[in-house]
């Protein structure tokens, strides 16, 4: 937001994925609106069509501050470990955090806007 000499300060992004990550998860609930929700390292993460317990391969399609939206591309390969702390071979991991500049962001709950 702004510091208190009235300049914009970014916020850090702590997502542990960027857009068009390729990831494994499991879904381990179903939001009301239908949404399968996994999380990797914390991260929550809504994807539309997916049924609790499956365990899927997935592409992030948008990164929030909070939370990211991802599509099924198919069933997972592999063994997902708990709380989904490997990230697929796709994602770089960068000791540099992503900024973001905090605009109006969307209220974070699933959506079915894709």
């Amino acid at each position: 937001m702004y510091n208190r000499e009235g300049s914009f300060v970014k916020r850090e992004s702590y997502a542990p994925v960027k857009v068009g990550d390729i990831v494994e998860v499991k879904i381990e609930a179903v939001g009301e609106k239908g949404d399968g929700i996994a999380k990797i390292k914390g991260f929550v993460l809504f994807i539309p069509n997916a049924k609790k317990d499956e365990t899927l391969k997935v592409k992030v399609t948008r990164v929030l501050r909070r939370v990211g939206f991802a599509e099924i591309v198919g069933p997972a390969t592999g063994e997902v470990r708990e709380n989904n702390e490997d990230v697929s071979e796709d994602s770089e991991e960068s000791e540099e955090p992503s900024y973001k500049e905090d605009a109006y962001e969307e209220q974070a709950e699933d959506s079915e806007e894709f």
